[in-house]
């Protein structure tokens, strides 16, 4: 009966104690659910306004064009900075395989590009010999040096898939083949987000590549490996705002032409 009455008496002296222990954990507060609907209303900052293009292609108002069928003023050669010399005729431009390739005059980061490009009606040859060409979305030198989206035949064209029309080229096959038959125009629709590197020039965060081809996605924010290599594997080396170019690939095959070429620059 002791052992009991003790136990019992006990009890209070806990209780006491769990409260006091209780009192010190700071109380958590719970913030009521907002009740007014303008309490989640943002009106600043107001966004830019920008007329699209009157067709879907067309440039939107704060576009760059870069060609739009009539010169080749916006591009040069990437050896030497002399004039482009590719051949314009019919508001298009055909690339010229002895004069190499040609870059923009102008240097970019991140942006969003559209593109028009064609395959020759009557092309022959097969593989990597069937309209090969390329958009490299930043170009680190005169040469095949940078980033390369793939421009190639491929409509019943069989290759190796990552140097396919619209592959990274030797790094990422597009998601599914939207090619059009020779003859017709193609289109690109390229967001690209340029690599970032620290002062010291190591890697920050990789290139990313979201692209359209005719309007159906192949490139889902796609992260590089590096730059485009023919043989062996992609690396970074350390560059600021670039080109962007075209490519005279030297395969025997009928060239490619462009048109309605656009860029509009992203923070």
């Amino acid at each position: 009966m002791n052992d009991i009455l003790r136990r019992s008496t006990s009890y209070p002296k806990v209780l006491l104690a769990s409260a006091l222990a209780l009192a010190q954990v700071p109380a958590l507060v719970i913030a009521a659910e907002p009740t007014d609907p303008e309490a989640t209303e943002q009106w600043q900052p107001v966004p830019a306004v920008v007329t699209p293009g009157s067709e879907s292609s067309a440039p939107p108002s704060d576009a760059i064009v870069l060609f739009d069928g009539r010169d080749l003023d916006q591009w040069e050669n990437p050896k030497d900075g002399s004039p482009a010399r590719w051949k314009v005729h019919d508001g298009v431009m055909t690339v010229d395989k002895s004069v190499g390739n040609i870059q923009t005059k102008r240097r970019f980061t991140n942006y969003q590009l559209h593109l028009e490009w064609r395959v020759p009606d009557g092309i022959s040859g097969e593989g990597q010999a069937r309209g090969n060409s390329g958009v490299f979305l930043a170009s680190t030198g005169p040469d095949d040096e940078g980033y390369e989206v793939q421009i190639l035949d491929s409509w019943r064209n069989s290759t190796y898939v990552n140097g396919q029309a619209a592959s990274v080229y030797k790094q990422a096959p597009p998601l599914v083949n939207a090619m059009r038959p020779p003859g017709q125009w193609q289109t690109y629709d390229v967001l690209w987000t340029a690599p970032v590197f620290t002062a010291d020039g190591a890697l920050k965060s990789p290139a990313y590549v979201t692209v359209f081809h005719n309007g159906v996605l192949v490139q889902h924010h796609t992260a590089l490996e590096g730059e485009t290599v023919y043989i062996g594997k992609p690396k970074y080396r350390p560059h600021a705002e670039a080109p962007i170019k075209l490519q005279a690939h030297g395969d025997p095959s009928l060239p490619i032409s462009f048109r309605n070429i656009w860029i509009r620059e992203l923070e």
